[in-house]
Order: C-alpha cells, then structure tokens, then sequence
C-alpha cells in the first residue's frame, strides 16, 4: 500500500530525503527502502485500508517525526483528499490538503 502512495505523491513532487537516514548506506536506493520502513508511513498506509469514507487518519509515536515522513503526510493528506493527524513527542502535526499546521517548524 505505502508503495502505492509513493507513486501517487511522487507525480506531485515527493522525492524521498535520504538526508534523514541515519545508517551508514552507500546505496540511495538502500536508503530510500529504510524510509519506506519507517513506522508514520506503515501506520498511515494501514489507517487508509481500515478506515473507512474521510475519517481522519490518527497515529501515535514517541519519538519525533523525521522530514522525509513529514514531507510525504503532507502530500499524502493531498492525494487522498483526508486529514491525517500525527502526534510525536513534540506536537500534533494535523496534515490537509499537502499542509501542515505546525507550518513546517517541528
């Protein structure tokens, strides 16, 4: 599924920022496969298969929100047309419409 909306959100201008992957990989594509992985992506990929009609999207975490999932939430909200709202150890990031309301200052 988070596949799915990669190709959706990449024809709107997402490119994956490898800058945030911590692990000393040589290979882009290793890298980007490691962002694909990360848990907001998985959890909000899951809320839009189980959740039905535009109920908001609501994930939890306890660690802070990377800029690449924070990127990609903002043009997911966009495609699929539904907030989607992130809680990390800092804020509530409510993403609609490709924006978010912490204005990209996390």
């Amino acid at each position: 599924m988070w596949r799915e909306l990669e190709g959706k959100i990449s024809g709107i201008g997402y490119v994956a920022d490898t800058g945030c992957v911590l692990h000393e990989l040589e290979e882009e594509e290793e890298k980007v496969e490691v962002l694909r992985g990360h848990s907001e992506k998985l959890a909000i990929a899951f809320g839009l298969m189980r959740v039905g009609g535009r109920a908001t999207i609501r994930v939890c975490k306890n660690l802070r929100m990377c800029g690449d999932c924070h990127g990609a939430a903002k043009l997911v909200s966009k495609v699929v047309e539904r907030e989607i709202v992130v809680r990390d150890n800092k804020r509530f990031h409510h993403f609609k419409d490709g924006l978010c309301s912490c204005g990209d200052y996390w």
